[in-house]
């Protein structure tokens, strides 16, 4: 493979292949994530921490030979192949931590060298347009910009509070751009000469089409579906009366969409519609993400997974190939979906991983992050190795999570957050009154927002939990807005409130505000790099209940962001977990010599 711009030799490749199986890499990975396709479909570069911790591996597709990129020594959230062919875009995340910075590589780990996200910036957003060497690059939600590959230049296109740049038309006339807050985006294509936009719909995202007309999956509705707009029609494309369009993927010639939903309380379906019709893709795993076309048209990219089933990358041609795949667990355990009516007749669901023995179990209720996230079915190492010890697992989606409609996913913001916070509770009362729960041997734990809820719920429930985790969540709110980035507060004001005028909600909002009601033993875990929840909403938190005189333990994770990005952090924070839990849930002495779901 040559690193030529806009050719790919595919008959020549890179020194330093490994073969996956036989050769010297590690057999345990948390998994492979992030498939990008070479123009023609026949190489994958892909995200594995097989490494230690997440890097840029290029491999051939249908071989186990694979090649290990070099960006130096930062973790890397995503790959991005170029539509001519000479260049990776991979955004790295220096620290761990949430600001990302964009770097450019040739495809035989050469000429390696930063374009966006400098300093203090960070970048994202990230998008080869089809057919040009130009990336479409958002820095800190105000500043978007094309980098020219070929040249090494950058061109401002829009400036503005809280936007991102989705596509450039060939002719460099119209930008495609996203607006506004979290809950409150929207799509307006804009005319560079004049100034002036035009709206398109509210969304997450959106493209130009070959012919100029503009792709979006619009959530104008109560159910997000996929939309042609074009000459002031809007045309609907796929929509469920029941399911979710999740995102898409439309080929650089329009005739090929790639449609994912999100269906059954979180679960996945993948479907392309061609001129010939539409075909439904047998999936591999329960849940998959990132899908994406190589630039001829020919192979899809995505992730799969699924419980005991890590993050692999998969393409699809008309038949299925695996590129970077892990071997399932043979004895994981496979969540029910419950579905059931909280505190004010609202339906919230969760995923209830269940140990073989007879309940009532020792009980941990997961509170996932966003809160906008939804909690699927996927690959969880932590589940798995609760329930394997004989604690159940409640994966909770309270109201506030995505994946249920427009008005579920809204129906927490400001002050409704104290039904979200009420949720919780009926979760505990339905695990129990269900026969699932033991009532003196529930936990409660979450990460981010759900660290957030976690705090939230044991100091508004103290009586509940006999046990707490707190992962990088929130605690009081005015710090949060204070310390966390400019843009991850402008763009949160529309979710939790603002930190001015609804000062006094915010407040009592805050779990710190009541941190002397909270009696179970608390472990606080956090990454000493985060920006996004600072770690001072941790050392609140700990300092609060050194002074009570309640039972806690601190996890610091130095060199760790807002996510643990290296497998020794996981394999570390897996540990310290699921000690904390079975040594409050479970009687002593702990079982030991029991599976790794790593």
């Amino acid at each position: 493979m040559t690193g030529q711009l806009n050719r790919v030799d595919v008959t020549v490749l890179p020194v330093g292949w490994l073969n996956r199986k036989s050769g010297s890499l590690p057999t345990e990975v948390s998994g492979s994530w992030s498939g990008a396709l070479s123009p023609d479909g026949r190489h994958a570069a892909y995200v594995s921490d097989r490494s230690g911790s997440p890097k840029v591996w290029v491999q051939p597709v249908g071989s186990e030979l694979t090649f290990l990129v070099d960006t130096g020594e930062h973790p890397v959230v995503s790959v991005h192949w170029s539509t001519g062919g000479g260049w990776l875009a991979c955004v790295l995340a220096p620290g761990g931590a949430p600001r990302t910075e964009v770097w450019l590589v040739r495809p035989d780990g050469s000429a390696l060298h930063q374009v966006a996200g400098f300093g203090t910036d960070s970048a994202e957003n990230v998008r080869w347009l089809p057919g040009r060497p130009l990336l479409a690059v958002t820095e800190n939600l105000t500043t978007t910009l094309l980098v020219n590959a070929e040249h090494g230049t950058r061109e401002p296109i829009a400036t503005g509070e809280l936007i991102s740049l989705f596509d450039v038309s060939p002719d460099g006339r119209r930008a495609l751009l996203r607006h506004g807050p979290r809950s409150g985006r929207y799509v307006v294509v804009r005319d560079l000469e004049t100034g002036v936009d035009e709206y398109v719909t509210s969304g997450e995202q959106a493209c130009f089409g070959p012919d100029g007309s503009v792709y979006a999956r619009s959530d104008a509705g109560e159910l997000p579906v996929l939309v042609r707009a074009s000459e002031g029609t809007v045309e609907v494309l796929a929509s469920s009366e029941t399911a979710e369009v999740e995102s898409f993927a439309l080929s650089t010639d329009g005739r090929s969409i790639a449609v994912l939903w999100n269906v059954r309380g979180g679960e996945s379906e993948l479907t392309v519609l061609s001129p010939s019709g539409t075909t439904a893709i047998e999936l591999p795993g329960s849940v998959v993400s990132g899908i994406s076309w190589c630039f001829d048209g020919s192979t899809l990219a995505f992730t799969a997974e699924g419980p005991g089933q890590p993050h692999g990358v998969w393409t699809w041609d008309g038949e299925l190939h695996p590129v970077s795949v892990e071997e399932k667990a043979p004895n994981a355990v496979r969540p029910t979906l419950e579905r059931f009516a909280s505190h004010d007749g609202l339906e919230i669901s969760g995923w209830l991983f269940q140990p073989s023995t007879s309940g009532p179990h020792p009980t941990v209720v997961w509170l996932h992050g966003g809160p906008e996230a939804q909690e699927r079915p996927g690959h969880g190492a932590l589940f798995q190795s609760l329930v394997d010890r004989g604690i159940a697992v409640f994966a909770a989606n309270v109201r506030g999570s995505s994946g249920f409609g427009r008005s579920f996913v809204n129906a927490d913001n400001g002050a409704l957050r104290y039904a979200a916070i009420a949720d919780v509770a009926s979760c505990v009362a339905h695990l129990v009154e269900t026969g699932v729960a033991d009532p003196a041997r529930v936990g409660c734990m979450g990460r981010s927002y759900g660290g957030y809820l976690t705090l939230a719920a044991l100091t508004a429930y103290p009586e509940l939990f006999a046990v707490g985790i707190d992962v990088c969540g929130m605690s009081n709110f005015a710090t949060f807005y204070e310390h966390t980035e400019p843009w991850i507060a402008s763009a949160a004001v529309s979710k939790y409130g603002d930190p001015v005028a609804d000062a006094e909600l915010l407040r009592d909002l805050s779990p710190i505000t009541r941190i002397d009601r909270l009696r179970a033993p608390l472990m606080i875990v956090h990454g000493e790099n985060d920006s996004n929840v600072p770690v001072i909403e941790a050392e609140q938190v700990v300092a609060a209940l050194a002074e009570r005189g309640v039972p806690h333990k601190y996890l610091l994770f130095p060199g760790e962001g807002h996510e643990l990005q290296h497998r020794s952090s996981r394999v570390e924070f897996l540990r310290e977990t699921v000690g904390w839990l079975t040594g409050h849930l479970l009687p002593a002495p702990a079982v030991t010599g029991h599976t790794s779901f790593l």
